[in-house]
């Protein structure tokens, strides 16, 4: 344990205004209350994959991903050639 950084932290923290206290404060709960959600979110996310038995999400996510893409590229299309029809 290192004693004297304790220390000197502990004289820190005492010479902190009121305000600057409250915003220690903030800081240290702030990730406090991450860990809490990081938990949350594992939590849920192994309840899913239970209640899913392993089986993956329908549809596949690429296929999502190949579909928006797909259809941003005809509104980019139509957006540049307003005169040609798309198909």
């Amino acid at each position: 344990m290192n004693i004297q950084l304790v220390e000197s932290l502990a004289n820190a923290i005492k010479a902190l205004s009121p305000e600057e206290r409250e915003l220690l404060n903030k800081k240290l709960t702030h990730q406090s209350n991450w860990q809490n959600l990081r938990s949350t979110i594992l939590a849920n996310a192994q309840a899913i994959q239970q209640r899913r038995s392993g089986q993956p999400f329908e549809p596949d996510t690429d296929e999502i991903v190949h579909h928006m893409r797909e259809e941003r590229d005809q509104e980019l299309m139509a957006g540049w050639f307003p005169n040609k029809e798309q198909s």
